[in-house]
């Protein structure tokens, strides 16, 4: 058995048998869907309804918001155009309404665009503002209309709602929000990748820190090169990272489905909606339903599966190679933030890149750039991948981001050789770039 095997070995082994490792690895499952079922839980609790009162003195828009009572169960609104307006003021501070409407006379119509007020101890959310404004702009119009003597019924007829149906150059009906399909997809292999180099990245850098704080490091150096100790941490705690995220499926999976069935809880993103609900949604939409399942099987599984893998090995190895080096180079945790920040930027910013920019192009120069890139690559060439990409590309990005992973090996590797001896002295920059030249 070659030597870096052995260090593989070593790092699997004690990471797996590390208590707190076993215990992450049953509590975390059991902690998630704890929380998952407790939302589901909290989102099926009817909200508490809120009470408006309104004081309209023109007596034009009462009939407008009490009618919406039937409509919505989150807002209730109340005439008390009748009470004084002091009174109602005071019953705002006391907390007895959520807000007040006022609505003061009016000559013209100008008049009421810039003088009614909503009064309340707390800022009301914008989509609440937003719905008022549609209710009295909506009654304001149809006066508007009805004062130039114009029939609003022909109006509202005369109005017309498009429904563009989408249609492949083959002939094949296609549907929308297709495009947030496949970034969705896209996406969650990227983030899973994010989240795993985060992770376990930081647990090559402390499992380096710890031994060389503890000296031991002192002694294996002796036996191995530091190259082939670098490469067996970061297989070593791959592996035993890997093992981990099957164990947290299968357990995370299986609590879900006994959740569903033995108590009834709907963990999913419909636990809000009635089963009469669904199944009349079921009975409506089976049709697009069936459009929608074709043309997720229509999308190149195999390519996001295989790239998957393929980005995720390089984008590990990639970035568990700086935190190796950044764990060799410093004595504590603390001192290793300095340093983490760089490391950590290229991923959020490839997140942001993946949702702001491939969803809406692609192919375009920002995105093809950035997945080329190998500190972005795993993630928004995977955010690619669903849309399609030549061969081609692909083929440059993997060769791009495997040829930056033997270069930064190779460098790590230089600055790992002198940190990792290294002790009492917070190393620079510039320092750790004098390393490389030795």
């Amino acid at each position: 058995m070659s030597i870096v095997s052995l260090i593989i070995k070593r790092e699997f082994i004690a990471k797996v048998r590390n208590k707190s490792f076993i215990v992450m690895t049953f509590l975390s499952p059991l902690l998630f869907v704890a929380i998952a079922s407790f939302v589901a839980y909290l989102s099926s609790m009817k909200a508490e309804t809120k009470r408006i009162a309104i004081h309209d003195e023109s007596g034009m828009f009462v009939k407008e918001f009490t009618s919406q009572n039937n409509k919505n169960d989150e807002y209730k609104y109340l005439d008390l155009s009748l009470i004084d307006l002091k009174f109602l003021r005071d019953s705002i501070t006391n907390e007895s309404y959520e807000g007040l409407l006022y609505i003061p006379k009016a000559s013209n119509t100008k008049e009421f665009e810039s003088k009614i007020q909503f009064i309340s101890n707390s800022s009301p959310s914008i989509s609440f503002i937003e719905n008022v404004q549609d209710i009295i702009a909506s009654k304001l119009t149809k006066n508007n209309l009805e004062k130039a003597h114009l029939d609003t019924l022909a109006i509202k007829n005369a109005q017309s709602k498009v429904n563009i149906s989408l249609t492949k150059a083959s002939g094949e009906e296609s549907v929308k929000g297709l495009n947030e399909i496949k970034i969705g997809i896209g996406g969650a292999f990227g983030y899973l990748i994010m989240m795993f180099i985060i992770i376990y990245g930081n647990m090559v850098m402390r499992s380096v820190i710890e031994e060389k704080t503890s000296r031991i490091v002192e002694i294996i150096i002796s036996s191995v090169k530091p190259f082939q100790l670098m490469m067996g941490k970061i297989i070593g705690t791959s592996l035993a990272g890997l093992l981990q995220f099957f164990i947290w499926a299968i357990i995370g999976l299986s609590l879900m489905f006994a959740a569903s069935v033995f108590f009834g809880v709907n963990v999913g993103p419909t636990a809000r909606i009635s089963p009469e609900m669904i199944q009349t949604a079921q009975q409506e939409m089976t049709g697009t339903a069936q459009m929608y399942i074709k043309e997720l099987w229509n999308l190149p599984i195999a390519s996001i599966l295989i790239g998957f893998v393929i980005y995720f090995i390089g984008g590990y190895f990639l970035y568990s190679s700086f935190y190796a080096a950044i764990g060799a180079a410093v004595d504590n945790q603390t001192d290793s933030q300095q340093f983490l920040l760089p490391i950590i930027m290229p991923l959020m910013l490839s997140v942001y890149v993946g949702f702001f920019t491939v969803i809406n192009d692609p192919h375009g120069t920002v995105a093809v750039v950035f997945s080329m890139i190998p500190l972005t690559s795993p993630i928004v060439m995977l955010m690619r991948i669903p849309f399609g990409v030549p061969l081609w590309q692909i083929a440059i990005s993997v060769t791009l981001l495997f040829g930056s992973f033997f270069c930064v090996v190779w460098f790590a590797a230089k600055v790992y050789r002198i940190g990792i001896l290294m002790y009492g002295k917070k190393p620079t920059w510039s320092e750790m770039y004098r390393w490389l030249k030795y």
